[in-house]
């Protein structure tokens, strides 16, 4: 009794010791990014002869007069259009009605922010009580003033100029034909390799495996997670399915913005413009009539979208580690729930901490970017020098650190914390109507994403098994045991198959 009296205050003094920590650091972090807002601004102007607009809220003054239309996608002659909405103030800003972009991007309250914004919120309580007690009347016009202002919130969002300016920056068409890398982007043969290829009409890099000397009976979809690559794939699950003579033509793909697939840095990549690349350059491109699904962690969200999209076309899906975070009834600002659920701004686990810094800090994960994936072929041949050039270490890192910061900084915004939001829809269809069979797997050590998004699936989900993985994290729950996951696999494809 005595010793898990001890443990339990263990744990609360832990506990508290973490918050205060994390309170501390991130406050310092959150000083760190506006100077490193001023200083990026200054470097894109020295390098580039022009101010490259970010997502930070600025002091100048809002927008209150403008209207007129914003291109959000440019490619193959066809443009996303969003369209301000007439003048509506609220607190001195204008607003904007965006169907693709997540507010996470322009949105990210500091701590000392959100401090203040709950002392504001208490008084306001207080002071509604008090209004309330003195006059009936009175009370039922604050009612109703309330009412009308979170109608008002829900159906718009906030925008500061430099969000506007930044999603007018879109405005100039994509040519995907140059090489438009950024200075702070790594501007070597791997990473541009798709501005210097001769097919004017680019594509997703597609790594695909045909049956030896067996006709494909077939298709599979491999989609990989968040700043990974195709490699995830194809260095561990394709060679076992090779050795075990397997009858199926299986696709790995490079996400936009990913491995060798084109980094455009005029993309917002939305969770339209992935899917729209993933149909080109492998349903369309490569004739794939029905298919199976693979995804890992951020891929689970395109392979679902896939799913709702495509119906009956589908003949498995197969999830691991999928980011699914139910957001509650009456919860106003979903996209804003799941973020600090995926950056919960902790400095414990240090996963928690990269995931913060990756998520909440615009600069300080350029400059993370501009540290690594700028110096990846550094970085690699140090790793290749101190594992004696271990293969699975150079494909872990090679999908780690190819891919620009725009490219991550959007597809973690306007997907996994965006899209999150909108998963029970797909779920919904998924359970509803198509009748395919749903696979879970999930490492039962994964700090990144927690067993009970896979169990909350289910429970959207009744038909999917669940398969946790012990002493296994989000990689090593493939990595590693890619032999077992092969045939584990090939179960599935059978199965679906009857």
């Amino acid at each position: 009794m005595a010793v898990m009296k001890i443990r339990g205050a263990t744990t609360v003094a832990g506990t508290w010791l973490n918050e205060a920590v994390s309170f501390v650091v991130f406050c310092v972090l959150d000083i760190v990014d506006s100077f490193l807002c001023l200083l990026y601004k200054a470097a894109d102007y020295l390098f580039e002869a022009e101010w490259k607009p970010c997502y930070c809220l600025s002091d100048k003054e809002p927008i209150t007069a403008t209207r007129g239309k914003i291109l959000l996608s440019h490619k193959n002659g066809e443009s996303k259009i969003l369209t301000l909405s007439p003048l509506q103030e609220l607190g001195g800003r204008s607003k904007i009605e965006l169907e693709d972009i997540s507010e996470t991007l322009y949105t990210r309250p500091s701590l000392i922010t959100d401090l203040s914004n709950i002392s504001v919120n208490e008084l306001n309580k207080r002071f509604v009580k008090i209004t309330r007690s003195e006059s009936e009347c009175s009370g039922h016009h604050e009612k109703t003033k309330n009412k009308r202002r979170r109608s008002v919130t829900k159906s718009s969002l906030t925008v500061n100029f430099t969000v506007v300016e930044m999603l007018r920056g879109k405005i100039r068409p994509q040519n995907l034909s140059q090489d438009i890398s950024r200075w702070s982007d790594c501007d070597c043969g791997f990473c541009t390799s798709w501005a210097s290829t001769s097919d004017k009409d680019h594509s997703l890099f597609v790594k695909t495996q045909i049956p030896n000397g067996v006709t494909a009976k077939e298709d599979v979809l491999f989609i990989h997670g968040f700043i990974s690559s195709s490699a995830f794939w194809t260095e561990t699950v394709f060679p076992s399915l090779s050795a075990s003579s397997s009858a199926h033509r299986l696709f790995a793909v490079d996400l936009l913005g990913f491995g060798k697939s084109p980094k455009p840095a005029d993309s917002l990549y939305t969770l339209r413009e992935h899917v729209e690349m993933i149909e080109k350059s492998v349903l369309h491109k490569h004739n794939v009539k029905s298919f199976h699904i693979v995804a890992h962690s951020l891929g689970c969200i395109l392979a679902l979208s896939l799913a709702a999209r495509h119906g009956g076309l589908i003949k498995s899906l197969t999830l691991l580690a999928p980011p699914y975070y139910p957001v509650p009834t009456g919860e106003t600002k979903p996209r804003q729930y799941v973020m600090k659920k995926v950056a919960p701004r902790k400095v414990w686990p240090p996963i928690a901490l990269g995931a913060s810094m990756a998520c909440w800090y615009e600069h300080i994960s350029r400059t993370i970017c501009l540290l690594i994936c700028k110096h990846h072929r550094v970085w690699q041949f140090i790793a290749r020098v101190l594992t004696r050039n271990n293969r699975t270490v150079n494909f872990l890192i090679e999908g780690f650190m190819c891919h620009t910061h725009n490219a991550a900084w959007h597809t973690l915004h306007n997907i996994i914390c965006g899209t999150g939001s909108k998963l029970d829809t797909y779920l919904d269809i998924v359970r509803d109507k198509l009748k395919c069979n749903v696979t879970i797997f999930h490492g039962g050590d994964d700090e990144l994403i927690p067993v009970e998004c896979s169990y909350n699936v289910k429970e959207r989900i009744p038909r999917a098994r669940v398969k946790v993985i012990e002493h296994k994290d989000h990689i090593t729950m493939v990595v590693g045991r890619q032999d077992e996951f092969a045939r584990e696999l090939q179960e599935i494809w059978k199965t679906s198959s009857c």
